[in-house]
């Protein structure tokens, strides 16, 4: 089977005759070059081959300047490579020898398949290395000034993908109203259905919620409001098609007091702001 590439991306990079390289799957963090971790920048400069997501910044080339730099990103409804064919690339460059960085958006364990691709080098027998990212589930809401918990609002925090209604409903369903600040990631195309789903289970129509889209990005934005009228928010289009969530809790509450001070790249959005002033 051929490699889906336009020729060989290790054409100049030829590993020790023999050797067996090595593969370090790096969260590069939410966007933003400069909020991946010092090792991941430092396993970036050791990098012959960087095979990189969707949402992993493009800036981050500094790190790996000699590095060949390849495209793997999966994207909803798009068309890219298996995660099967992403697997045997990784096996198969690092047999060549060569020092391959796996480059993640978030953290690769947390909804990156990093775990499928870790299982696949272990069975394979390629040594590999774990680089923790910051996690995009915790740092979108903390960069838009949402702290996902906060003492007398909420003790914890629920992090669920809203990709699949089958996957999400039984975890949405057994959550008591309130309970815990609810982060719903790759839901933005099923918030309306969310909302109403927790509507009717008993939260309030005046929960806070949120809606944080592009962070750490050129397309960063997001809105404030409340549960109730979550399903009506509008993505502008200088946002859309960039990864968003949707965050919901009383600790939403605290954006938009602490918006006056927050250094933010956000954009807000033109909520309705009696709303707004309900929320503090």
């Amino acid at each position: 089977m051929n490699d889906p590439t336009v020729g060989d991306p290790t054409a100049n990079k030829p590993g020790a005759a023999g050797a067996t390289g090595h593969v370090c799957l790096v969260g590069a963090g939410p966007g933003s070059a400069d909020l991946i971790t010092v090792r991941g920048a430092r396993r970036l400069a050791e990098a012959d081959l960087v095979l990189y997501d969707a949402l992993a910044s493009e800036d981050m080339r500094v790190y790996a300047p000699t590095a060949r730099w390849f495209f793997v990103g999966k994207r909803a409804c798009r068309q890219s490579i298996a995660q099967d064919v992403l697997n045997r690339l990784l096996i198969k460059y690092a047999r060549r020898g060569l020092k391959v960085v796996r480059l993640k958006c978030g953290d690769p364990f947390v909804f990156g398949r990093g775990g499928e691709e870790a299982l696949a080098l272990a069975r394979a027998g390629v040594p590999f290395e774990i680089v923790p990212g910051v996690s995009t589930a915790v740092a979108a809401p903390a960069l838009a000034g949402i702290p996902v918990t906060h003492r007398g609002l909420a003790s914890s925090f629920l992090v669920v993908t809203g990709h699949h209604e089958a996957t999400y409903a039984p975890i949405l369903d057994g959550l008591p109203p309130g309970s815990a600040t609810l982060v719903v990631v790759m839901g933005l195309g099923l918030r309306a259905r969310i909302a109403e789903r927790l509507v009717a289970r008993g939260w309030s129509a005046e929960t806070p919620a949120a809606v944080v889209v592009g962070a750490a990005t050129p397309q960063s934005w997001r809105w404030l409001g409340t549960l109730g009228a979550l399903g009506a928010a509008e993505i502008p289009a200088a946002s859309s098609g960039a990864p968003g969530m949707l965050v919901i809790g009383a600790v939403v509450g605290l954006a938009a007091e602490l918006a006056a001070e927050l250094s933010s790249d956000f954009a807000d959005a033109n909520v309705d702001l009696t709303k707004r002033e309900q929320l503090l």
